[in-house]
């Protein structure tokens, strides 16, 4: 090839080059741009991990929060009852235990040790039947993990918040019978503390078993957050001393809710 006829193009970049970098420069930007979008797709449109989690500490209610029946009380204590003649109907049975859970019992703490003298009072109120086999039943059937279950991802929103550094508990009003639950539901090992109000002594609301959890976990409770379903125990009780509570149910509905919330956070 001619010397001449090679340098040509290159002579013609040289004396205008404004059209080529123009075209260079929309193509940069438009890829850019490309790239920009996919990046913010793929972040769930504009939410980013924390470096590191809004809460040091979860705690967590058990019965009606971590942990959910496999069917109604009524219904089980139906069921349970036919062998021993009660015939008392479901509907009857669910205001019974309602009006028996929440009246007010004469001792500091409903759940002690291992919670019979309160169970038998709440089962021969809702079904008014005082045959000690039947309670001894109705009380085995909720001592086994088959008669619970964890909420839709909550195993999975707790292991991804403990590899997140979070640190974990269990504050429940509740008897002897939890730690073994726990086990049975394949969760125990998840939490950094177990903190059951007939072992400790004090019942939600009051200020110190919630102390007791923050102290165990090594969290302050301005850095912690408390999930709970019930207004006065949970939120009342957490409130009380600086301990931030969503309610379940209102608040927060699911545990990928609740991981979200402490290791998510939205630009404003």
């Amino acid at each position: 090839m001619p010397a001449a006829a090679a340098r040509g193009p290159l002579l013609h970049l040289r004396r205008n080059p404004a059209p080529r970098l123009a075209a260079a420069r929309r193509s940069f930007s438009s890829s850019g741009m490309r790239c920009v979008s996919a990046a913010a797709a793929a972040g769930g449109g504009g939410r980013e991990r924390r470096s590191s989690p809004a809460y040091g500490g979860l705690l967590l209610d058990a019965g009606g929060t971590l942990l959910q029946l496999a069917r109604p009380v009524a219904q089980t204590y139906a069921s349970l009852g036919r062998r021993y003649g009660m015939s008392k109907s479901e509907e009857s049975i669910k205001e019974g235990f309602k009006r028996a859970f929440s009246a007010p019992w004469p001792k500091t703490l409903r759940y002690q040790g291992d919670g019979r003298p309160f169970w038998r009072v709440v089962v021969a109120e809702a079904t008014e039947c005082t045959n000690n086999d039947y309670f001894e039943e109705v009380y085995e059937y909720y001592a086994h993990g088959d008669a619970w279950h964890l909420p839709a991802g909550a195993y999975e929103a707790l292991r991804d918040l403990k590899d997140a550094g979070v640190k974990l508990a269990v504050v429940s009003n509740f008897d002897t019978r939890l730690r073994k639950l726990l086990k049975d539901l394949h969760v125990s090992d998840m939490f950094d503390a177990i903190v059951v109000s007939s072992e400790v002594g004090h019942e939600k609301p009051a200020p110190e078993i919630f102390k007791i959890a923050l102290d165990q976990i090594g969290v302050e409770a301005s850095k912690a957050v408390h999930v709970g379903d019930d207004e006065t125990a949970d939120k009342a009780g957490a409130n009380a001393i600086g301990l931030e509570c969503w309610l379940w149910g209102q608040d927060v509905r699911t545990f990928s809710e609740i991981r979200d919330q402490i290791l998510t956070k939205f630009p404003q």
